[in-house]
């Protein structure tokens, strides 16, 4: 007997339908069920874990499941679903398919991120799609001293900076005009947001170039963490990111290519 956790977008009514229907399904078949709640611990028995929202869900469901490397199924109920896998019509049939093996488990990097800050100290957060550090005044820029690799690099005057992985290259790097990078590869993307200064380019780095970003001046920042977690920062306040050792594993089960994903997430059609 095998445990699911189920995590469940908390807002929607569908949501919390199919988690009953999804619960029917695999205790009828001999396997435990566990629908995860705020701080609650994930199940050391766990052996897939099923999130029912968007990709905001999806990432809660990811951070759930890194620690235990638990493959996690995607059921898209937002708008985008880059990350999930199937839509609710075709759920029950990826259930059959799980059940009897029928799957394959794609790993995609994940960012460890340093956080050094005067009040807490050094603590570590993994992210799958990227850390932000932007600005907490609105009407004020924030500047950012960025070292790559352990080398001074570069001064930042903007709103904000981010350093995402390539599965992280379709969310807020996207909407900063920042590359789309195949989750196929390794690979750090750091690009400003709204920058005041003449190199106002991305950045594409290997995943083991430490990317160190230090707060200057007296302005405050805050560092996000896929939308989530959120950290203050004060000047001297440090942010680390590189490749982590371990990987999201996300369940698949067609040959289907990230970029006839993209073409069909955004209706891409020839002129």
């Amino acid at each position: 007997m095998s445990s699911v956790l189920m995590v469940v977008h908390p807002a929607r009514e569908e949501a919390e339908a199919l988690a009953s229907k999804s619960r029917k399904w695999w205790e009828s078949r001999g396997h435990s069920v566990t629908a995860w709640e705020d701080g609650a611990i994930v199940p050391p028995e766990t052996t897939l874990a099923i999130s029912l929202g968007g990709d905001g869900t999806m990432l809660r469901t990811v951070q759930l499941a890194l620690e235990r490397s638990i493959p996690v199924l995607g059921v898209n109920l937002g708008r985008m679903g880059y990350l999930a896998e199937v839509e609710p019509a075709a759920l029950e049939s990826a259930f059959e398919r799980i059940d009897g093996g029928s799957y394959t488990v794609e790993e995609r990097m994940v960012l460890e991120v340093d956080i050094v800050t005067r009040a807490t100290g050094l603590t570590r957060y993994l992210a799958l799609n990227e850390a932000i550090v932007e600005r907490t005044a609105p009407g004020h820029t924030i500047r950012l001293a960025v070292a790559l690799g352990g080398t001074e690099f570069l001064t930042y005057v903007a709103d904000g900076l981010l350093a995402c992985t390539p599965t992280g290259s379709t969310a807020y790097n996207l909407s900063a005009r920042g590359p789309v990078v195949s989750p196929q590869l390794r690979a750090i993307v750091l690009t400003p947001i709204a920058p005041h200064t003449v190199f106002d380019r991305s950045l594409v780095l290997g995943d083991l170039e430490d990317v160190e970003m230090t707060l200057l001046d007296g302005r405050p920042a805050t560092v996000v963490l896929d939308g989530s977690r959120a950290v203050p920062l004060v000047a001297g306040d440090q942010v680390t990111c590189r490749g982590a050792s371990q990987s999201a594993r996300l369940v698949r089960f067609d040959d289907v290519h990230f970029h006839a994903v993209l073409r069909s997430r955004f209706g891409l059609v020839d002129r």
